[in-house]
């Protein structure tokens, strides 16, 4: 297979107004950990996450990556940047699709937030579409699909106690509780009238199932947190954004990857979110997401419509939070000016499915 254009490969943009780092400090915290080359330090930003912020920084020949909470954010775990770096250690002894963290900062006064800074694994990140010769053909994109569920497969399989991890989740009851959690943050990020959001949440409280088991779970896991090979993108060298990541049903991890798992025969508005490079031909389908899953790890799902319903509801509550910051002001980035229409376009898309009680068309 022919390797894709070297500008093919997830690049930084300058940083955006009002994330600037102050590059005095950061050269002051290299220096006392033994990092950077000669020369001036350069930051860049990644520009199209939507949760902690993603720089590269260049010191002469070595390249980081350095990620931070965003602006205007209170505490959480999905903020927490000094607990995902101790997952990222952790799971480096034991799984190798991650990279290596090199320092972490809990000093808020450094950067004004806690900070990380890990190797820069080098490689294609997917969007919300293709890159310019990257290949893309129904033959490709099968064997990408089902390297992507193979690796969360992986994920499930990590034996989370030999890595430490045992402390990192409380598995027992994990369902009903992110039921209340996710509920809770819709309300709280509420911004005005979203009548599907309500319903599904009416729905998953009355649905819910039993845990189904126990594993380390991503909570996050789609295409744009995966690198790919260059030499072979249906290669999967790492997995990134590991904030959410805990002990729990893995269910509910497959739910959240369903969410994100657009289709062709998706209505527009729900294609129109910039995250549908799944709905190319050649993909496997949502179902056949489950019964890939289904077939690498033995599991059985019995309920997948819930699993999708759930994962969906959580996609649109993320979108309303990073909304609601947007309409208070903490944020001025210009894609977050109309994530109430996604909201509402995800909303919908939970509504149809447990209506149709089915994943696809």
């Amino acid at each position: 297979m022919s390797a894709a254009p070297r500008d093919a490969i997830d690049a930084p943009v300058a940083v955006r107004p009002g994330e600037t780092l102050d590059l005095d400090a950061l050269a002051r915290f290299l220096r006392e950990h033994s990092l950077g080359g000669s020369g001036e330090i350069v930051v860049q930003q990644f520009p199209r996450g939507f949760s902690n912020l993603t720089y590269l920084v260049r010191t002469g020949s070595a390249d980081y990556i350095l990620r931070r909470p965003p602006f205007g954010v209170g505490k959480g775990v999905a903020h927490d940047v000094v607990r995902e770096a101790g997952v990222l250690s952790a799971l480096g002894a034991v799984y190798h699709k991650v990279p290596r963290i090199l320092a972490v900062c809990r000093n808020e006064t450094v950067l004004g937030a806690p900070f990380y800074l890990m190797e820069r694994a080098l490689g294609i990140i997917l969007r919300d579409r293709m890159p310019t010769g990257v290949a893309s053909a129904p033959d490709h994109m099968r064997r990408l699909s089902e390297a992507a569920i193979d690796t969360l497969a992986e994920i499930h399989a990590v034996d989370y106690t030999a890595a430490g991890l045992g402390a990192l989740g409380t598995p027992v009851g994990y369902v009903e509780r992110q039921l209340a959690g996710w509920i809770k943050r819709g309300e709280a990020a509420s911004t005005g009238p979203q009548p599907d959001l309500l319903r599904i949440a009416d729905w998953l409280s009355h649905s819910r199932p039993a845990d189904s088991g126990a594993a380390l779970i991503h909570n996050d896991f789609k295409y744009d947190n995966l690198v790919l090979d260059p030499a072979n993108t249906a290669n999967i060298l790492a997995v990134l954004d590991w904030e959410m990541a805990t002990i729990g049903d893995p269910l509910m991890d497959l739910g959240t990857t369903l969410a994100y798992w657009v289709e062709g025969s998706d209505p527009t508005a729900m294609q129109a979110l910039g995250i549908g490079v799944t709905a190319l031909p050649g993909n496997l389908s949502r179902r056949g997401v489950l019964a890939r899953y289904e077939a690498a790890t033995g599991r059985v799902v019995p309920h997948p419509v819930f699993y999708y319903a759930f994962g969906l509801f959580k996609v649109a509550v993320i979108a309303q939070q990073i909304y609601a910051r947007f309409v208070k002001g903490f944020t001025k980035d210009p894609r977050f000016a109309h994530l109430d229409r996604a909201v509402a376009a995800i909303a919908a898309a939970a509504v149809h499915a447990v209506d149709q009680d089915r994943l696809g068309a």
